[in-house]
């Protein structure tokens, strides 16, 4: 596993460990004590940023075929009006410090919300110790939050199913990791698609596409993955909302647009029909106004195994596009530099 060079923090060893990190933290999910009592509970929110905000979407696009209670997704400093005594919340943070969780949570607390916090430690793990909530430790080794999306995202979905708010995640998560380790051994060498869709891309800017549900969320983890990985521009939208806005946006300048945009649409078997038909117009209707259309279709058995699926092809791409431009992956240091500079600002503040 050596053709990505220069890439000092090991992000494609992290990357090929996604199946075992995804079935070694589910096995200790399920034994993390002290899960909080769910009579009267009337909503859930998951409160994450960024690689550890991606937890609380697959919870919810996994969840929402089965899920009685709504969920709520928060990346931000304050809280829906509505979190207090009958509300589950999720506090979800790699690092534990993370300022936009950790004033939510405190917000949440507060106001008597029960607490389940996953986490390496740091401040999170201090104030879910001190209100007695439990806490989901993220496994050791992994160089970036980005690629501990299993080690985030199960002890949610473990979670839920032992309060018996789900069922049946055990099975989708053992075929999540069947699924994981058959395209990890057809990309781990170079080989497989990902090169190939980094070679389609060719220093275009993609434009992601998914279906609302598990497609939106692997569109979402495309783009951030790119931003990251690769440092390069990317964005994406999800279907059918795209249809009825975005696809007008293509009308004019194609001359621009075709020397710099590419649509890379994610498929699933979890697509309403006429979801589907849409896809099927994308590139009627806007191929002549971008550099080329690519679908990726994902592979396994269950709604989990087809979302990773799609997550762990769009890692490697990532990867195939940095080595591709001589980028380290790992090192993120304008993030570093922005949070450095917020906690400046924030010491200056008067008050």
């Amino acid at each position: 596993m050596s053709w990505i060079s220069p890439d000092s923090l090991n992000m494609l060893g992290a990357t090929a460990g996604l199946p075992e990190q995804l079935e070694v933290s589910a096995s200790a999910a399920l034994e993390v004590p002290g899960l909080p009592p769910i009579e009267g509970l009337s909503a859930i929110a998951v409160l994450g940023m960024g690689g550890s905000g991606v937890a609380g979407e697959i919870l919810q696009a996994v969840g929402k075929d089965q899920l009685r209670l709504p969920i709520v997704l928060v990346g931000d400093y304050s809280l829906p009006a509505f979190v207090g005594p009958g509300t589950l919340v999720f506090a979800v943070s790699f690092s534990g410090e993370t300022e936009e969780t950790l004033e939510a949570t405190e917000t949440a607390l507060g106001r008597g919300a029960k607490l389940i916090a996953v986490t390496s430690g740091g401040r999170l793990a201090e104030l879910a110790a001190q209100n007695g909530a439990p806490v989901f430790a993220t496994l050791g080794g992994i160089p970036q939050p980005r690629a501990g999306v299993a080690t985030m995202a199960a002890p949610l979905l473990v979670a839920m199913e032992r309060l018996g708010l789900l069922t049946a995640i055990t099975p989708e998560i053992a075929s999540a990791v069947d699924q994981l380790k058959r395209r990890r051994d057809s990309l781990v060498d170079g080989g497989g698609t990902a090169p190939e869709i980094a070679r389609q891309l060719d220093r275009t800017i993609p434009l992601l596409q998914g279906s609302t549900g598990i497609g939106a969320v692997a569109a979402r983890r495309w783009k951030t993955q790119l931003n990251e990985n690769a440092k390069a521009p990317a964005f994406f939208a999800t279907q059918p909302e795209w249809c009825h806005n975005e696809i007008c946006g293509f009308g004019q300048n194609g001359d621009v647009t075709r020397q710099v945009m590419t649509i890379v649409t994610l498929r699933s078997d979890f697509e309403h029909p006429q979801v589907a038909r849409r896809f099927g117009l994308v590139k009627e209707f806007v191929g002549e106004a971008v550099a080329s259309v690519i679908e990726v279709r994902a592979e396994g058995s269950g709604a989990l195994a087809q979302l990773f699926d799609l997550i762990m092809i769009g890692d490697f791409v990532s990867l195939h596009v940095a080595s591709h431009e001589g980028i380290d992956p790992g090192p993120i240091p304008v993030l570093v530099e922005v949070k450095h500079r917020l906690s400046e600002l924030r010491r200056q503040a008067p008050g």
